[in-house]
Formats: C-alpha cells, sequence, structure tokens
C-alpha cells in the first residue's frame, strides 16, 4: 500500500499544454515537480491489489492560525468512520484564527428518524477522532449532517 501525487508518464487526447499568458506558470505548475511526468494536483493511495483511490487535492490547504492543514487529510480521517459515506471540509473567513473549518459528512448505516437523536454525538465523535489523529487545531468548528437525498451526478 503506497500514497502519494497522482502523476500521468504519456499525453492523453485534451490534455491541456499551457495556461493562456502564462505558460511558465503551467510548466510550473504541472510538468516542474515531477520531471517526465504530468502532476495532476491529486493524492493519490494505491492498495496491494493495485486499485487506485483518489485521495483529494494536494494543493487545498485551509491555514488555521498559522497551521497549514490540508481538507483531503482531515477528510480521510472522518471517512474511515463506520458512520460516515462521505465528506467534505471547507474553509471559512475566520475573525481570530485567518481561517475556521467545517465539515459536511453523509452518513451511512444510520436510519433518519434516528440521525436527528445522534447527530450530536457522532459530531463530537468526529472532532475527537480528528483531534487524536491530527491535532486539536484540526478539529472543525462546525458539523453538518448531509441528507442522504442529494446526488453526486448532474443526472442524477
Amino acid at each position: 500500500d503506497v500514497s502519494g501525487a497522482l502523476c500521468i508518464s504519456q499525453a492523453w487526447p485534451g490534455m491541456a499544454r499551457t495556461i493562456y499568458n502564462d505558460h511558465k506558470r503551467f510548466l510550473e505548475t504541472y510538468l516542474t515537480p515531477y520531471p517526465g511526468f504530468f502532476f495532476t494536483g491529486d493524492g493519490v493511495y494505491r492498495t496491494s491489489e493495485g486499485y487506485y483511490q483518489l485521495t483529494g487535492r494536494l494543493d487545498d490547504i485551509i491555514n488555521i492560525s498559522g497551521h497549514r492543514l490540508g481538507t483531503a487529510e482531515v477528510e480521510d480521517v472522518v471517512n474511515h468512520h463506520v458512520a460516515v459515506a462521505e465528506s467534505a471540509v471547507i474553509g471559512y473567513p475566520h475573525e481570530i484564527k485567518g481561517e475556521g473549518k467545517m465539515l459536511s459528512f453523509l452518513p451511512q448505516n444510520i436510519s433518519p428518524g434516528a440521525m436527528a437523536l445522534q447527530w450530536e454525538t457522532l459530531a463530537a465523535e468526529l472532532q475527537e477522532l480528528i483531534s487524536k489523529k491530527i491535532a486539536k487545531y484540526a478539529a472543525p468548528d462546525y458539523v453538518q449532517v448531509t441528507q442522504a437525498s442529494w446526488s453526486n451526478t448532474p443526472t442524477g
């Protein structure tokens, strides 16, 4: 099992070839970090069976009181909880810390009626899990439960 940056060794149809009016930035962002490869900007996890799982953008960083924290890092911890199907972490402007964090997650294995009773307990569990696995400053300020009736695709 290995994790790292997702890089591609060969060109493909429709691949970007530049950034309009800023070719130097294109080279620095996508071709220079890993010479001979196209750097996608995504993190990836490869299992011993050869399956790949995208873990998130490597450049999606939140700055909390001077601590730089990747959103994918927090999402990865949360997604290992048995009651979480998916999660997303976003930053928002914070007067004191510079940026704050909000965690939104889609529950699984919990009936809608029971969710109303359990969500506060689950939110506290997730905050504690993040504090233990990463650090106390990484725990989100707000936790939001997302309804299971939404779709990840435009067509439903």
